[in-house]
């Protein structure tokens, strides 16, 4: 369970708490504080079934701690858009964890814009708010991932490695958000995995 537990959090599909691997009776100075969700417009003339096929994940902004204190460990990440009715994206992430191949199955149901979708699952509390931010669905696009008041964003690539103009945008777009650039964090361009056995499938579609 252990192992599980860890495959989420590396995988970074969800959002960390800013606390989380925090002692009790540590106290930080508090971070800046961001904007909300709510203030982050859906791309305009978002097309899903253009949003659909295989992504690169090819950088995160986040303040978990876990993430912090354990990038070293980040693996190559790679992600397939399927279109659901129309409305709902279905969302397959594989990665490796201790050298085998695993495929995290998620779900991102419509909410109340285009754009906008809600995750829900079993292996978390809260619900995660996701935003399509931007994309030109053929070279990248940026995600705003929200659960409770703990935000991060993440830049999707067609392939592993995408211009430092779009970085550039992602990094803005960050900064933006009222975080810095010592919280982006960015992933490997190999190794990465294109299937996982029956064995290594983690559901959280599943009630």
């Amino acid at each position: 369970m252990a192992a599980l537990g860890t495959l989420l959090l590396l995988g970074l599909l969800l959002t960390a708490a800013p606390g989380l691997g925090q002692g009790p009776g540590r106290r930080r100075r508090p971070p800046p504080p961001q904007r909300p969700l709510e203030e982050v417009a859906a791309q305009e003339g978002l097309s899903l079934p253009e949003l659909a096929g295989r992504w690169f994940l090819v950088g995160v902004a986040s303040r978990c701690s876990y993430l912090a204190e354990h990038s070293h460990q980040l693996e190559a990440t790679a992600v397939m858009v399927t279109v659901l009715d129309g409305q709902s994206l279905a969302i397959s992430t594989f990665r490796k964890l201790d050298g085998m191949c695993w495929e995290i199955r998620q779900r991102y149901l419509p909410a109340q814009a285009h754009g906008c979708f809600l995750l829900k699952g079993r292996g978390y509390g809260n619900r995660v708010d996701v935003v399509v931010g931007e994309t030109d669905h053929s070279h990248y696009a940026i995600l705003y991932y929200q659960t409770g008041r703990s935000i991060s964003i993440k830049l999707y690539g067609r392939s592993s490695q995408v211009s430092n103009a779009v970085v550039d945008k992602f990094e803005q777009r960050v900064k933006a958000m009222g975080l810095s650039e010592d919280v982006i964090y960015y992933f490997p361009t190999y190794g990465f995995c294109d299937s996982a056995d029956e064995f290594h499938i983690l559901d959280e579609t599943k009630p």
